[in-house]
């Protein structure tokens, strides 16, 4: 029989900030798989329940279930959050998220747990003074990903997600904000006429988004699937014939990695981060443009679609990208971590 000791010093709490489906919850799903693989109580704590993405998982707990919009909102979350850490009493607490970070690990520490890992992603350029202090203590971990490539046939992959099976087919996955600008990816289909978009995420841009297809007269080119979970998502890249990924800033860019492994020409905003990750062995996954002149995006995405050499040499490399970000690297140094604090 497990003793209560036994079972704290085996017990992980990954807290953040909404339930999504998301790059960040995508990691934190990965970790609290990886850590049960290795023989962790895993408990995943979100601030506040966004869509329905982790309610069918019995190891997840949401402090509200709508996104906190008073002072007593925010004063009866923190009162939830400090509750339910006390009451699963874990050894350690991983933080994601710039409010997952400020928020709950000075209430892990409040609760009794001795060890809060942070996980910051913000660029150097954008970190506070105050945290900067303790770049010390910083340890540099890789992330890992899970290979969403899939085996069904593009035309199969189109007929599940209800897809148009004769179109050249766009997409990207990505939350509908504006720091995505995927106003700027419906503004393709005005520059290539025989081209249809397929969106996967949801968000708040969503009305946007669709008055920005409505005033470009490519409505009927739109396709907004909505949050797909992971199971789909495989559907949703077997789908496509070039993925891109217009956005303004990124910390990783999981969404546009994943792609390249599946198999997929990517097209890129030209960011330093997305250079960095889109590339193994000093060969690009990716064609990067500057994703606000619409010319040369539609350009650069006409060129992997047309240039089966650039397209194979992408693809190619891209297909290689979990041999540099391994998922159990990233598990097994997270628990380096865990078990030397």
């Amino acid at each position: 029989m497990t003793s209560k000791k036994e079972r704290k010093e085996r017990t992980v709490a990954i807290v953040q900030t909404q339930a999504e489906n998301a790059g960040a919850q995508e990691i934190a799903r990965q970790l609290a798989t990886g850590f049960e693989k290795r023989g962790w109580r895993t408990r995943q704590i979100f601030f506040y329940r966004r869509t329905d993405s982790f309610d069918d998982e019995s190891n997840v707990f949401f402090c509200a279930r709508e996104r906190p919009a008073s002072p007593v909102s925010v004063l009866k979350l923190l009162s939830a959050l400090y509750s339910e850490l006390r009451r699963a009493d874990p050894a350690v607490v991983v933080t994601l998220q710039h409010y997952g970070n400020i928020i709950a690990a000075p209430v892990a520490k409040l609760s009794g747990v001795q060890t809060v890992i942070a996980n910051q992603l913000s660029a150097p350029e954008v970190i506070p003074r105050a945290v900067a202090r303790i770049a010390r203590r910083l340890a540099h971990i890789d992330h890992g990903f899970l290979d969403k490539s899939s085996n069904l046939s593009k035309a199969e992959a189109r007929g599940r997600l209800g897809l148009p099976q004769d179109a050249v087919l766009l997409g990207c996955a990505a939350r509908l904000h504006p720091l995505k600008q995927l106003d700027l990816a419906i503004g393709l289909l005005a520059e290539n006429a025989g081209q249809h978009l397929a969106l996967a995420g949801q968000g708040a841009d969503l009305e946007r988004l669709r008055g920005v297809a409505l005033s470009l007269g490519v409505s009927d080119r739109v396709h907004f699937l909505g949050e797909l979970d992971a199971s789909r998502m495989g559907a949703f890249l077997a789908a496509l014939d070039c993925f891109v990924f217009p956005s303004a800033a990124e910390s990783f860019g999981l969404a546009p990695v994943e792609a390249a492994q599946a198999g997929l020409p990517v097209v890129a905003n030209d960011l330093p981060v997305l250079r960095d990750v889109l590339s193994i062995d000093d060969a690009s996954c990716a064609l990067f443009v500057d994703a606000r002149d619409t010319r040369a995006f539609a350009h650069a995405v006409e060129r992997v679609l047309k240039d089966g050499a650039l397209s194979a040499s992408l693809t190619g490399a891209g297909r290689r990208l979990c041999q540099r970000f391994p998922l159990d690297r990233m598990i097994d140094q997270y628990l380096a971590l865990m078990e030397s604090a």
